[in-house]
């Protein structure tokens, strides 16, 4: 990540700052990352396995991952748009306890109503990605830490940490479940033992955001009046971030069909790979991905953010498509391969010209808006995905539907934002 830190080129510290401070929230905040992302992928390998191993249907699965979706949106919206009036800081620890609580919950019982209740209120990542107002906020704080130059190599260091993580935690999930069975221990209560790690990790997480300076809040002299900032937290941008997010609920509705819980589901029903397998093939698509991510930065150098969010995505969207219809284990492992060899390409570069076309006291809303967005896209899919997967001759169908959706937001984008560069990018 040579390059990366502000030490150097960001705004000096302010009076009373120790020196390398903002090299050391930088630091912080990609070791939160990593340990959150640990978390998901570890939680993302056995979820599904875990709802069907207590008895809950195809159906009940589908609602309660939906709504885990679409609370962790409610929560977060609120949480990110007042990041930068109640402290960014205090908002991300928020966020360790609400995923520390949810873990406790679904280790705790196995009573759908509460199951639903702490799937809403909770943070609780079926997909294997981001969830909650962590992302919104540390985008925010880390783009308050570097030049814009080097804000979307950054993110995509940023990406690769995250995927790495999660690789490791899904190797870690599936290993552990697959020892606990191997143990004499029920297929329930060995998955229990993984969503117990979960809850360990809010813990750390809060802990880690307990150590995080002050520089990561919003300047005093960047901080717009009190009538604006109830505004969702936006003024100007406004406009481009509803377009913005329209778009990306888009994108996320798509890949709510295809959310890691449920490939690993597909795989195991489809091919009976047990959870170490299942573990390891997730793992690899996630180093694969995290590669991906850190190929964006020198690709948007090149050739522009908005180009290579779209034309990194499009073939990895028709690779997605193609997944169910190969006809053994191997080749579909393989095309899942390649499809994630390229389809992270497009998240830093997201989020950096999210970053890049809005106001500083406008970033975590914005990010916060846009992640809502997506959150809210990708709760209602599952809620048709779940019935599709139960259904052994339906199974392939979601993975069509995502591939395809996913193309049409591609086009959008394209044609909404290809004259909107960010500062960056224009002539001087």
């Amino acid at each position: 990540m040579s390059g990366l830190t502000a030490a150097s080129s960001s705004p000096a510290s302010p009076a009373g700052s120790p020196p390398g401070t903002d090299r050391r929230d930088i630091g912080l905040l990609f070791a939160t990352r990593v340990l959150r992302m640990f978390g998901y992928g570890f939680l993302a390998v056995v979820l599904v396995l875990y709802l069907s191993a207590i008895g809950l249907s195809g159906a009940e699965t589908g609602l309660l991952l939906g709504l885990t979706l679409l609370g962790d949106a409610a929560v977060s919206l609120w949480l990110t748009t007042h990041a930068d009036k109640i402290g960014r800081r205090r908002v991300l620890l928020a966020g360790a306890v609400l995923m520390l609580g949810a873990g406790v919950a679904f280790t705790a019982t196995s009573l759908l109503p509460v199951l639903l209740v702490a799937a809403t209120l909770g943070v609780i990542s079926p997909s294997g990605n981001e969830v909650g107002p962590f992302l919104a906020v540390e985008q925010a704080s880390l783009s308050q830490l570097v030049p814009d130059k080097q804000r979307t190599q950054l993110f995509a260091w940023y990406q690769l940490a995250g995927s790495f993580a999660t690789a490791a935690g899904t190797l870690t999930g599936g290993a552990i479940a697959q020892a606990a069975m191997s143990g004499g221990s029920k297929p329930a209560d060995a998955y229990r033992v993984v969503i117990i790690g979960y809850a360990l990790v809010g813990i750390a997480l809060g802990a880690l955001f307990l150590l995080v300076s002050p520089r990561v809040e919003v300047p005093p002299a960047n901080v717009r009046d009190e009538t604006v900032r109830n505004r969702l937290g936006l003024h100007r941008s406004k406009g481009v971030v509803l377009r913005l997010s329209m778009l990306f609920a888009l994108d996320a509705f798509a890949g709510g069909f295809a959310i890691q819980s449920f490939i690993a589901f597909w795989f195991n029903q489809r091919y009976g790979v047990d959870p170490v397998m299942l573990g390891t093939i997730l793992a690899g698509a996630n180093i694969l991905a995290g590669f991906s991510a850190l190929a964006a930065g020198r690709l948007a150098a090149r050739f522009g953010l908005v180009n290579t969010m779209v034309f990194t995505h499009l073939p990895s969207n028709v690779l997605l498509a193609l997944v169910p219809f190969m006809p053994t284990l191997q080749l579909a492992v393989i095309v899942l391969f390649a499809r994630f060899a390229i389809s992270q390409m497009d998240v830093p570069t997201r989020q950096s010209y999210t970053m890049a076309i809005v106001a500083p006291d406008e970033r975590s809303a914005a990010a916060g808006v846009t992640g809502i967005a997506r959150s809210l896209g990708v709760a209602a899919a599952p809620l048709i995905a779940g019935p599709l997967f139960a259904t052994a001759a339906l199974a392939s169908l979601p993975f069509v539907i995502s591939g395809g959706l996913k193309i049409v937001y591609d086009l959008l984008l394209y044609r909404s934002f290809r004259r909107m560069p960010p500062p960056e990018e224009r002539a001087p």
